[in-house]
């Protein structure tokens, strides 16, 4: 393969409309993928749902919204409080390195892969982040995500989106995420859905790229666009992937 349109859903587990949305996507092929949380509402029953119907997923690393799931240990869910309000008090601090927090970081990133691990009875070969912090530099430059590991990028943006300074700052921390893991050549999120034409680019984009879109169902229009046959006729040329596909071995910086 030389290319894959991958759409993946967040959120899955989250809560009971979260994971039926999703599912229903599934269901309909217009979603390739779902990141899931754990410690959530709906964890333990998305995950029989996911082994049930086959779905292909990967751990929604949550370090910014508090657990809502009956069983978390209490310690964890202290831990992951202080993390958040690390990372809420300024958008800067994802970027800061805080040796205060490293223990706590690594404690609430290490309890979510092990609660992956035990409801979808494999370690996660793919990890993203709930608002993308599984970027921040507490989980990057600790090492905390599993070496060779499939993970979620930085967004891409088309040429005159955004600065200067700010695609080089991506484009570094793509650099440093591609020495231990594999990544996709590119990532957009699905919205906004128009105009059409930035979507045709996306679309054009994975003829010879793996691109991933990332989309959030529980959004009224997103997912109005995943089941009322819009994604279908947008994909016709190319297809949406049947799951989480990236060139075998592939490291993209």
């Amino acid at each position: 393969m030389t290319g894959a349109l991958i759409i993946n859903a967040d959120d899955w587990g989250r809560d009971l409309m979260n994971t039926d949305r999703i599912l229903d996507c599934v269901l309909r092929k217009t979603v390739s993928s779902a990141s899931a949380m754990v410690f959530m509402e709906d964890s333990e029953r998305s995950a029989e749902l996911a082994l049930n119907h086959a779905v292909d997923t990967g751990l929604h690393l949550n370090l910014t919204t508090p657990f809502s799931g009956r069983n978390v240990p209490s310690r964890i869910a202290e831990e992951q409080r202080e993390v958040s309000a690390w990372l809420r008090e300024r958008r800067a601090n994802q970027a800061i390195f805080n040796p205060r927090l490293a223990g706590k970081f690594r404690a609430v990133v290490t309890a979510q892969l092990g609660e992956y691990e035990r409801l979808y009875k494999y370690p996660p070969n793919r990890v993203d982040g709930h608002h993308h912090m599984h970027l921040s530099a507490n989980v990057l430059f600790a090492g905390l995500l599993p070496s060779g590991t499939i993970v979620r990028r930085n967004f891409s943006f088309f040429p005159g989106e955004k600065s200067f300074i700010n695609r080089a700052y991506r484009k570094t921390m793509d650099s440093i995420l591609s020495l231990r893991h594999i990544l996709t050549d590119f990532f957009f999120s699905l919205p906004p859905l128009v105009p059409l034409a930035r979507l045709d680019r996306i679309l054009s984009l994975s003829s010879a790229n793996f691109v991933e879109v990332e989309t959030h169902p529980i959004t009224t229009d997103e997912y109005e666009f995943l089941t009322n046959g819009s994604a279908e006729r947008w994909a016709a040329g190319l297809h949406i992937a049947p799951r989480f596909l990236v060139a075998n071995g592939k490291k993209a910086g």
